[in-house]
């Protein structure tokens, strides 16, 4: 089996595959300190959960934008799965060239999402993770990383807003059933939501137009992504496990 882990700013996630079969995903909160044996532990004892003991996974692969946990999680990936962690980094096979300004800014997460992309819906696509950043990123018909833009995610906005404003509290967020709120709960939500589906149209609109992709398919993906699919036109998929996807085909590209 392989373990895949994406370290985000937030959360980590981690998925297992068995051969293209993804069997579980799990996740855990990337700010909390660990030592590198509360990682193996932790992760062993999410494994063992659903019936997975550390010795049925054969290999991992981490892509990280959180360097200053990545001594621990892989030493303590190598002393209780007993595997040397593959990372994703510069040099490493992806089938993805950057053709950007500065080709080592663009991040892991971003590079393994552009292979998923490209290796599962072809080229031109534009590829939507609703993180902590909102990014979107363009990938030719020739696997080209063309251009990325990025933008506040939408609980990261959210946080901003009600640690910032004293009278406002911390929400859930949620499309409210209109957008004509008329208490401030629903006010902040509506706000959010709509917001996000419009920055979204536009960001897409204006990329198809500038690149001249008319017909770039778009992919949407990240936690918050299923509540700004649903309510547009713009977004052909959403697809949750893009990210871990991507990291099964850069594995399979560089396995010996």
């Amino acid at each position: 089996m392989l373990l895949t882990i994406d370290v985000g700013n937030t959360n980590i996630t981690l998925g297992v595959f068995e051969n293209e079969s993804l069997s579980g995903t799990f996740r855990m909160t990337t700010k909390q300190p660990r030592t590198s044996d509360e990682y193996g532990f932790t992760i062993c004892g999410i494994l063992e959960h659903r019936d997975i003991g550390p010795q049925d996974i054969h290999a991992v692969i981490v892509a990280s934008v959180v360097p200053d946990i990545m001594h621990s999680l892989t030493n303590g990936i190598i002393k209780y799965l007993k595997v040397n962690p593959l990372v994703v980094s510069a040099g490493i096979k992806t089938g993805i060239r950057i053709v950007t300004e500065n080709p080592k800014e663009i991040g892991p997460d971003r590079i393994v999402d552009a292979v998923a992309g490209y290796e599962l819906y072809g080229g031109p696509v534009i590829v939507v993770d609703f993180g902590t950043a909102t990014t979107y990123d363009l990938i030719g018909p020739g696997g080209t990383f063309e251009a990325g833009i990025t933008a506040p995610g939408i609980e990261t906005a959210g946080r901003s807003l009600w640690g910032g404003a004293a009278m406002l509290p911390a929400i859930e967020i949620k499309k409210p059933a209109t957008i004509l709120a008329k208490e401030t709960i629903t006010s902040m939500q509506a706000g959010l939501v709509y917001g996000a589906i419009g920055q979204t149209e536009y960001i897409i609109k204006k990329m198809k137009e500038e690149s001249g992709y008319r017909e770039a398919m778009v992919v949407a993906t990240g936690g918050l992504g299923k509540i700004i699919a649903r309510e547009t036109d713009c977004i052909n998929e959403y697809k949750p496990d893009l990210t871990l996807d991507g990291l099964r085909l850069i594995y399979n590209k560089n396995r010996k």
